[in-house]
């Protein structure tokens, strides 16, 4: 007779109290687990991205000179002598052709022209009657009353009186001239860029009063290297930004025939449109364009940083994380800004806010708007 053996199964309550004991272990290792895993990383920062873009751009000359007055003109006394009575304009003035500029005193002058008018009535009065009596000569020469001596005398008389005539009414248009001289007048429409005159002084002939700007026109005097000067032409368009002033366009017209021996740089005149923030002596730095070249991969200015003396862009990776990438550049145009080396069209790069940003940092990536998005998510995986 075989024997059968017995299975002993645990109670009710033994096996709760075993399961419980195990789940309270399972839970304390979740818990230890957690504790040392570490926190999920947090966003540095929301972040715009962009792509670069294919451009054209042109192909500039960079050149440095100064602006200068495309012409301008000395205004000075013509009247000898006389005193300075009034100045009617100041530097900075507009002024216009034949405007009065200054006065000098015009009474001495008007008191010779009176006399020399009467010198001129006298005269005329001479030559009347020496024009009678010659005429009267020559109406008896047929007669025999008067020799040829006598009738020849006559006539030279009238002629004398003739020439004294002359010769007053030249006295007179010369103190005309003078008076006309007491005020002085714009050669030209312009700007007044100087002025030397003082009211009451006595000056001599030829005395500058002030300095003219003519047409208010002005140039830039760019100095060019000698092997650029063969590509530049009359009518090439030009930009030109005076130190601490906004860019002013301008054209060229004209290039220098000649290149200094110092410095091998010649001399390109290019002209400013009237009425800009230029002014007669300022430096400025500038670019001709000579042409357009290829397409270019170009990136805003602002997405460029500048580290170390060398550029950067920070390149945004699928996982959210800034890669710090050098780029090598080329042409500027504006605020865009030719990439050589370093990116391709494919590449996401940080818009602005880059300087904030190290290499690794997780950022927001946030698209038309600079407020914060949920962590993790891209503008493409976001709901509208």
């Amino acid at each position: 007779m075989t024997k059968r053996r017995r299975i002993c199964f645990p109670s009710a309550p033994a096996f709760l109290v075993i399961a419980c004991s195990v789940t309270a272990f399972l839970v304390q290792v979740a818990y230890a687990q957690a504790e040392k895993s570490p926190p999920p990383a947090k966003p540095a920062l929301a972040v715009t991205v962009i792509r670069p873009q294919l451009a054209t751009l042109p192909i500039r000359v960079p050149a440095n000179g100064d602006i200068a007055a495309w012409q301008e003109a000395s205004v000075g006394t013509e009247a000898n002598g006389l005193r300075l009575t009034e100045v009617t304009v100041n530097v900075g003035d507009r002024v216009r052709r034949g405007q009065v500029l200054a006065s000098f005193e015009s009474a001495p002058v008007a008191a010779e022209l009176a006399h020399s008018r009467a010198g001129l009535a006298e005269s005329e009065a001479s030559l009347a009657e020496a024009a009678a009596n010659a005429q009267r000569a020559r109406d008896l020469q047929a007669t025999g009353a008067l020799s040829a001596q006598q009738i020849n005398q006559y006539v030279t008389a009238e002629r004398m009186a003739q020439a004294r005539q002359e010769a007053a009414r030249a006295i007179v248009r010369t103190q005309e001239l003078r008076l006309a001289q007491t005020k002085v007048r714009a050669p030209d429409d312009g700007v007044i860029s100087a002025r030397s005159a003082t009211v009451g002084a006595v000056l001599p002939a030829g005395q500058e009063l002030f300095r003219l700007i003519r047409r208010n026109r002005l140039e830039w005097r760019a100095e060019v290297a000698a092997p650029q000067l063969a590509r530049l032409r009359p009518g090439q368009g030009a930009t030109v930004t005076p130190v601490g002033g906004m860019a002013i366009p301008g054209t060229v017209r004209m290039v220098g025939p000649a290149v200094d021996t110092q410095t091998r740089n010649g001399l390109v005149y290019v002209d400013l449109p009237a009425g800009g923030t230029a002014r007669a002596g300022m430096f400025a730095r500038g670019e001709i364009e000579i042409g357009t070249g290829s397409p270019a991969l170009t990136l805003p200015q602002a997405a460029v940083l500048q580290r170390e003396g060398f550029d950067y862009v920070l390149r945004v990776g699928p996982d959210f994380r800034v890669l710090q990438t050098r780029v090598k550049l080329g042409r500027r145009v504006g605020d865009r800004v030719e990439v050589l080396a370093g990116v391709d069209a494919a590449s996401t790069v940080v818009a602005t806010g880059g300087g904030f940003l190290g290499d690794g940092d997780l950022v927001n990536v946030v698209e038309g708007r600079t407020g914060p998005v949920r962590t993790g998510r891209s503008a493409t995986e976001r709901r509208p």
